[in-house]
């Protein structure tokens, strides 16, 4: 059991490692540390769903964002596939920044 656990938390990693180099056009952060990523699922099938939001509702890169995650985590080899749900509840906000991101983008 500790096995499948330490398998899932090394493929989440590696998971978080892909999307901290995905970044929104218009803000010099990646989306991870921006806040985006609400949530990483990982089935025992290998099965990933990431619940990710937008800065805004009419963000310019809501249909593209959404595919360059789904593509760039199903290039990670052991996983099989990858749903990506875009949701705006609750509203994205500054608050859901990291500390890194707020100190890149001088809001510290």
């Amino acid at each position: 059991m500790n096995e499948i656990m330490n398998e899932d938390l090394s493929l989440e990693n590696r998971i978080i490692s892909v999307l901290k180099k995905i970044y929104d056009p218009e803000i010099p952060v990646d989306i991870y540390e921006l806040g985006l990523i609400y949530d990483i699922q990982i089935s025992r099938k290998k099965e990933v769903k990431i619940l990710m939001t937008l800065t805004t509702s009419n963000c310019p890169v809501a249909d593209i964002l959404p595919i360059e995650v789904k593509e760039k985590i199903q290039s990670i080899k052991e996983i099989n596939n990858v749903n990506v749900i875009l949701t705006f509840e609750p509203p994205w906000d500054r608050g859901f920044m990291s500390e890194e991101a707020r100190l890149e983008l001088g809001m510290l």
